[in-house]
């Protein structure tokens, strides 16, 4: 209980206290934006309880993000800036992506982890983060995190530049698509088995 009061005391601090400088969205000539859907404008479209779930429930099996961007909370239309929670069990991996409209500041809150993103020279940074430490992750550069703990478990929080900063899954992207199978064997210089066994773990 006491853990859970101090991961609600610390998402207050860090959602009231993280900025993200470089807004990826166009500025609008309104104060907000309301949906066409909505007759009556009240708070109610500037507030997100969706995070909630997360009190009180125990890890995730996997890897797990919960997203507040625009397609949750259309509060944020127009206002640059969108916000995600991300759950880490033991040995999860966050696989590389890519946000393609927005960087992303992550700052774990709880646990280690394992970080990193490669620039366009093919150049990689890595980074161990411990608690309370900030990583930024630049606009559409491929990235990923990772929990090496093997007992426990990791929290993060991210903030980006955008309402809908958009994922792409590298993975999934080039692997479950209708890219055609002698064209990836090609391009990864291994043989249609190979590709089609990557497949087939990608699915389970």
């Amino acid at each position: 209980m006491a853990f859970q009061r101090k991961l609600l005391c610390t998402l207050a601090l860090v959602v009231a206290s993280l900025h993200v400088a470089a807004a990826g969205d166009p500025d609008i000539l309104t104060d907000y934006v309301v949906p066409s859907t909505i007759v009556n404008l009240t708070s109610d479209l500037f507030t997100f309880t969706g995070m909630r779930v997360i009190i009180n429930a125990p890890p995730p099996p996997a890897f797990k993000v919960l997203k507040a961007s625009m397609a949750e909370f259309p509060g944020l239309n127009g206002q640059s800036v969108s916000y995600a929670v991300l759950q880490y069990p033991t040995g999860s991996v966050n696989p590389p992506h890519t946000h393609p409209r927005a960087s992303e500041l992550l700052f774990l809150l709880m646990g280690t982890l394992e970080v990193g993103f490669v620039d366009t020279t093919n150049k990689l940074y890595t980074q161990t983060l411990k608690q309370a430490d900030m990583f930024v992750f630049p606009k559409g550069l491929v990235h990923y995190q990772y929990n090496a703990d093997p007992k426990n478990p990791a929290l993060a929080l991210s903030a980006f530049g955008s309402a809908s900063a958009g994922t792409v899954s590298i993975p999934n992207q080039v692997f479950n698509t209708s890219i055609n199978d002698n064209i990836l064997a090609k391009s990864f210089n291994t043989d249609i088995a190979t590709i089609q066994k990557i497949k087939l773990g990608l699915r389970c």
